[in-house]
């Protein structure tokens, strides 16, 4: 190859990790757009149930907003609201409601408040899960109908409800994001009921993409390790489990929210646009030499000694 057969390419100079440091770096006419594919700038976009500053939810909307996306932001109930408005105002957030996806008027509402403000929406983040206390910390065998069919709705059904609603929304395509867990395709030590609703939102992950991929609408999901939240705090064991993960692990360590948002970004940006239908695991490839099926407290273990 010769150099008439390199296509020409002019130079760009854009701000490096030190103050007064310039990298330059080469920009291909035939592939490459001049703006950063990342760059979300007049972009909008719904975050589905962001706790607090604990819930992975926040660094997904931190990298998003960070990007240049409007986003609109939702808390449970009024107990839930006092932690949710100060990482709301943090983002600036221009809608903040209510929305306990049990309840279907508020889902209605938050997209009608969105269709009035923006008229269009491009993606959707949802970081939702829940399920009664007893059937969380009894056995699958144990559970009860009631407590299981409630955790379907929160779980899963709310994720074909917001893909219904979000579709008149994303007339010129989109992207639908859940958070998603490993119990959704093993046996891990004490998510019990969780185990198997978390396997029907991965599944409706891939009939969605089939029913909405005419429309230019991407879904996928994102399958987060375990990590400290608010909601996790309610598993049995689960430092025990924290610190088994990061043991068995390929990377040897526990993954981070920062990861997960950055994750978030590459699935929702144009980088991810051939992109649907996928599970990304971010748990440092505990995936792939995990899970840890049993959980041993420190007296269940020298009682095992002993034996």
């Amino acid at each position: 190859m010769t150099d008439a057969d390199v296509p020409s390419s002019a130079s760009e100079t854009c701000p490096s990790s030190g103050k007064d440091d310039i990298a330059v770096r080469p920009r291909f006419a035939e592939c490459c757009d001049p703006s950063e594919l990342l760059d979300l700038s007049g972009r909008t976009g719904l975050v589905i149930k962001l706790n607090d500053a604990r819930s992975l939810a926040w660094p997904a909307a931190m990298h998003l907003r960070r990007a240049g996306a409007e986003l609109a932001i939702t808390y449970v109930n009024e107990r839930t609201r006092s932690h949710v408005e100060p990482v709301a105002r943090q983002l600036e957030a221009p809608i903040v409601l209510p929305c306990d996806v049990a309840v279907p008027d508020q889902l209605k509402a938050v997209n009608a408040a969105i269709s009035q403000r923006w008229r269009r929406l491009d993606f959707r983040l949802r970081a939702i899960g829940s399920v009664p206390p007893a059937d969380l910390h009894g056995r699958l065998t144990d559970s009860l109908a009631e407590g299981f069919a409630k955790a379907v709705t929160v779980s899963v059904h709310s994720l074909i409800r917001m893909a219904r609603l979000a579709k008149p929304l994303m007339t010129k395509g989109g992207s639908i994001l859940t958070l998603s867990y490993l119990g959704a395709e093993r046996v891990v030590a004490n998510y019990n009921v969780m185990e198997p609703v978390k396997a029907a939102s991965e599944g409706s992950v891939r009939y969605l993409t089939h029913e909405l991929g005419p429309g230019g609408i991407r879904v996928n999901a994102i399958s987060a390790g375990p990590v400290q939240t608010r909601a996790a705090s309610g598993l049995t064991n689960f430092g025990s489990h924290l610190s088994a993960s990061a043991r068995v692990a390929p990377l040897r360590r526990n993954f981070s929210g920062d990861e997960v948002g950055r994750a978030a970004l590459l699935l929702v940006g144009d980088y991810a646009s051939a992109v649907t239908g996928e599970v990304l695991h971010v748990d440092a490839g505990g995936h792939v030499d995990g899970p840890i099926r049993q959980i041993k407290t420190r007296k269940q273990d020298k009682m095992g000694r002993r034996e």
